[in-house]
């Protein structure tokens, strides 16, 4: 007989400690050097990062943290937290205890990883909080959390739950969130995700799928695209659609939080938003399905600054569908998945 001790690591991406521009900088800095985030040559991420990018950004992002920042602190550790807390309580009697880390910044994969080994976890369940597969963050989540557990002695044995996009319990759960927003018959809903550079989609189509090359490639997940962060999006969001039973032509999908010059998936929520408004939308609902915790992306970006946008030409109201935080929903839909591994 075995004796395994199960723990579940779930993981996020990130915080600075505080809104401050020092604070931020350093957040950035440890964010942005990692080469799955900035796909750059060393020496091009380093000029890049140290020569335009660390000289100004953290002055305007810690502005706009300073805007969603809260008593408790960042929203998306606080909620993550909350999370962490009241899963603990609802898998409690299957003995599994379940820590939050942060691919950057704090509390760290390493610090989650020694806090479930101190709790005498062998085996380890490893959760990225992202539901849709990217190698900017499932990737380098899993990437830094298989070299961290690398350094011990006696490794854990560890099991990745797959990314959920599609998965019954985060389409509910998201569903429920929006439902009481979509009852009320807006024009328009947008379902709106963070955006990659295209070629990061490009060098992630190991299987030569034709990626971006043809209007529908990301239409649907087959076996060729299983990979592909774009077509998780649509998934993602036809489902929601569908138990949301929204009309085809009112609902469509975006990509926000674009940097740099580069060439992004496309549409961008901002150009979006503008034509929607330009077009007589005057009501419009926004669902943020690749974040299951309101960040500086969903509070900042499009409750704040995506709504002056629409206001701004012309629109009457635009909602933002809160994030799945800790929803009674979403605890049990976690549960349920962790379970299924148990």
């Amino acid at each position: 007989k075995t004796f395994m001790k199960t723990g579940l690591l779930l993981i996020n991406l990130g915080t600075p400690n505080s809104p401050s521009t020092a604070d931020v900088r350093s957040y950035l800095r440890e964010f942005l050097s990692d080469p799955r985030v900035i796909d750059l040559p060393f020496l091009g991420r380093w000029l890049l990062l140290n020569l335009i990018i660390l000289p100004f950004r953290p002055r305007r992002s810690a502005k706009a943290y300073k805007s969603i920042w809260t008593e408790e602190g960042s929203p998306l550790k606080v909620e993550g937290m909350n999370l962490t807390s009241e899963l603990n309580q609802f898998l409690k009697q299957d003995q599994v205890p379940v820590v939050l880390a942060m691919r950057y910044g704090n509390p760290s994969i390493d610090k989650g990883l020694k806090e479930l080994k101190n709790l005498g976890c062998d085996r380890l369940l490893v959760l990225p909080l992202f539901p849709q597969y990217a190698s900017s963050t499932t990737g380098s989540a899993l990437e830094a959390v298989y070299r961290m557990a690398g350094h011990d002695c006696n490794i854990p044995m560890l099991e990745v739950l797959p990314p959920f996009f599609d998965h019954p319990s985060f389409i509910k759960a998201f569903a429920k969130q929006g439902t009481s927003f979509c009852e009320n018959s807006p024009d328009h809903v947008l379902f709106s995700f963070h955006g990659l550079p295209e070629r990061h989609l490009i060098r992630g189509d190991e299987e030569n799928h034709g990626c971006l090359q043809k209007d529908d490639c990301c239409l649907s997940v087959v076996e060729g695209n299983r990979y592909c962060y774009r077509a998780h999006c649509f998934k993602t969001a036809a489902l929601i659609a569908s138990e949301l039973k929204l009309e085809a032509e009112r609902w469509s999908v975006s990509f926000q939080s674009r940097l740099g010059r580069a060439e992004w998936i496309k549409p961008y929520t901002e150009s979006r938003i503008r034509e929607l408004a330009r077009k007589g939308v005057r009501r419009l609902v926004v669902f943020c399905p690749s974040f299951v915790a309101d960040c500086l992306e969903t509070l900042e970006e499009i409750q704040i600054g995506g709504k002056e946008i629409f206001l701004e030409e012309g629109g009457e109201s635009l909602e933002m569908v809160p994030s799945l935080n800790a929803s009674p929903d979403w605890i049990e839909g976690l549960a349920e998945m962790v379970r299924a591994k148990l």
